[in-house]
């Protein structure tokens, strides 16, 4: 028989252990949905900031702005509408270069995007009706176009900075005269430019060549090789490609003009009356610049050597796609903007971008910077099969 003094002693133990039982699930339960747990899983730009933040002013500048929170967007996404225009906008799986820089403009950002590509014919309809958001690339001369439309309206559009320029080469077979530095200079020849509205205007003058249009650049140079056109004009990327990753042959079958016929620029562009789309333009122009730096330009155009304006001082900068460039300068550089790009004179220091660090020429530069790397100019990972040109 158990006395009152231990029945009440079992008692006693029984409800302090079910009180520590019910206290440690509380605190468990507590520490799951505190606020230090979920600030700490939503913690802005972790990845970035561990790749891309050098302590440079375009790395620190971007990377703030990424992090900043939409919260207007965040529960759908933006929905940004193309036209089908190579090298820049595509299909997935071929060279679609300002839709991939959009893209993983508004990945780092943290804002989803969706781009469809649609007819033109369709899509000034689309764009009005209010079922798309913006346009991931437009002609700097398509926008003043439809600021014009629009004036007045409240669908008008807002526009980033210039992020990528389109500019056409004159492309002809070995041995050619590839001088010339107007259209006009071309009459009475028969020259590949790619179908589409895109080039509708510049194929519609009537001062210039015969314009043959072809099915694509790998079109283009087919028709060049066989004689069936006297030139082709192509994006400076593709020339860029071409050179990269086809060298030798493309230097001994082809000769590249040095001056592009035609630039043009290209924006992003979204609705005036989207919410935060101050925010979005600003947001997106300032992590323009921070890809720039951190090479992501690099890997998705598929370049070695960018020139472009790092730090922002009007004076442009060289920035290899790895930091072992090896022992010499390069030979080989893609100017990302010559429309209002940086300035460049000549006789003018080059300056090279490495690391956070900007040097003035070449001798400059460290040593540890000037060993070869594993891999050659034009080797680095491709994300598609970009192009296939045959010989």
């Amino acid at each position: 028989m158990v006395r009152s003094g231990n029945r009440l002693l079992i008692w006693f133990l029984v409800c302090s252990f079910l009180f520590f039982v019910v206290a440690v699930i509380v605190e468990e339960f507590a520490l799951f949905d505190s606020d230090d747990e979920v600030q700490l899983d939503g913690a802005p730009g972790g990845d970035y900031e561990q790749e891309g933040t050098t302590g440079d002013p375009a790395s620190s500048s971007a990377s703030g702005a990424a992090r900043d929170a939409l919260p207007t967007l965040s529960s759908r996404q933006l929905r940004l509408v193309s036209t089908t225009w190579p090298p820049f906008a595509n299909a997935p799986g071929r060279p679609r270069f300002a839709l991939d820089l959009v893209d993983a403009a508004m990945e780092r950002m943290g804002i989803g995007a969706q781009i469809v590509i649609m007819d033109e014919t369709r899509l000034s309809s689309a764009l009005l009706d209010g079922g798309f958001d913006g346009r991931a690339a437009v002609q700097a001369v398509q926008a003043v176009q439809a600021d014009r439309q629009d004036e007045g309206r409240e669908d008008a559009m807002l526009y980033s900075r210039p992020y990528l320029e389109n500019r056409l080469i004159l492309v002809g077979r070995r041995g050619g005269n590839v001088s010339a530095t107007t259209l006009a200079g071309l009459a009475g020849s028969k020259v590949a430019l790619l179908a589409g509205h895109a080039y509708a205007e510049v194929a519609g003058r009537k001062d210039g060549p015969d314009f043959v249009r072809s099915d694509s650049d790998e079109d283009s140079v087919a028709r060049l090789l066989d004689g069936e056109v006297d030139y082709a004009l192509m994006d400076d990327l593709v020339v860029q490609y071409l050179i990269g990753n086809h060298g030798e042959v493309a230097r001994t079958r082809l000769v590249f003009g040095s001056k592009p016929l035609l630039t043009r620029t290209l924006h992003l562009a979204v609705r005036r009356s989207l919410p935060d789309a101050e925010a979005i333009i600003s947001r997106f122009d300032a992590e323009v610049r921070a890809m720039m730096a951190d090479r992501t330009y690099h890997s998705l155009l598929m370049l070695d050597w960018i020139h472009t304006d790092i730090d922002g001082d009007g004076l442009g900068e060289y920035v290899p796609y790895v930091n072992r460039t090896g022992p010499d300068p390069p030979d080989h550089i893609y100017a990302l903007f010559l429309a209002g790009g940086p300035v460049t004179e000549p006789g003018m220091t080059r300056r090279y971008y490495l690391e956070g660090n900007i040097y003035e020429g070449w001798p400059a530069v460290p040593g540890q910077y000037k060993a070869l790397d594993v891999g050659k100019p034009g080797s680095h990972p491709r994300t598609v099969n970009a192009f296939n040109f045959t010989w």
